[in-house]
């Protein structure tokens, strides 16, 4: 599954295809390697309109995958939406967009588990991947920072299209490309948003990179947390 994506586009553009109104990011460096428990951009409602903030990625982890553990480092893909689990965050008030230039699957079906990084094309332009956030989630995410308090967010997975499946066989993210699916995801009840969660037709993306644990040379300026 996707535990590393890029997103090297500038934020104005990611305001202007989301439609948000607010943004709280601060001065947004290039992020070519976005890992788990990393900082990273998310679109969502807010009481003062659409606005692009930081959240952290990974969902809180159920109950039953905390047995014995002093740490929840998070879920970062969703694909059971009818865990009751999930459920409770599938609403509106906790949908969001996650903007991506590309994103790396590890190639499973000659086990080298090299990346293989994915784009709609050679110029990695902006897209989204379907998310979910928590606001204001309190846990122990590492023993060393103890229990905080955070924003938090991950994306829905579905069955992979053919390029992906040739790589990874099991599964991609719910990728967004059209701006009638970005106003869907952040506004229709459930029974109607959750037709986009299904792979993006044959042919919609491109190998870009073969290897590397960033599509670029540079981590990201954010770093885990």
């Amino acid at each position: 599954m996707c535990n590393n994506y890029a997103m090297t586009t500038s934020q104005q553009a990611i305001r202007e295809a989301s439609r948000a109104l607010k943004d709280i990011t601060g001065n947004m460096p290039l992020l070519p390697g976005i890992f788990p428990d990393y900082a990273a951009p998310i679109v969502r409602q807010s009481v003062e309109g659409r606005e692009l903030s930081w959240a952290r990625w990974g969902l809180p982890s159920p109950a039953f995958a905390l047995e014995g553990k002093k740490t929840d480092p998070g879920i970062t893909n969703v694909r059971n939406t009818a865990s009751n689990h999930w459920r409770r965050w599938l609403g509106v008030e906790n949908r969001c967009l996650v903007p991506f230039t590309s994103f790396a699957e590890p190639n499973q079906a000659d086990g080298s588990k090299v990346n293989t990084w994915f784009a709609l094309s050679e110029d990695r332009p902006l897209a989204f991947f379907a998310g979910i956030h928590v606001p204001a989630w309190t846990s122990v995410r590492k023993v060393k920072e103890g229990e905080i308090t955070t924003d938090l967010f991950a994306f829905l997975t579905t069955e992979p299209n053919a390029e992906v499946a040739a790589v990874h066989p099991k599964a991609m993210p719910v990728i967004l490309t059209q701006a009638d699916e970005l106003e869907a995801w952040l506004n229709l009840p459930w029974e109607e948003a959750k037709k986009l969660q299904r792979p993006l037709p044959d042919d919609s993306l491109k190998i870009v990179r073969l290897g590397g644990k960033t599509d670029g040379e540079e981590i990201s300026e954010t770093g885990p947390f």
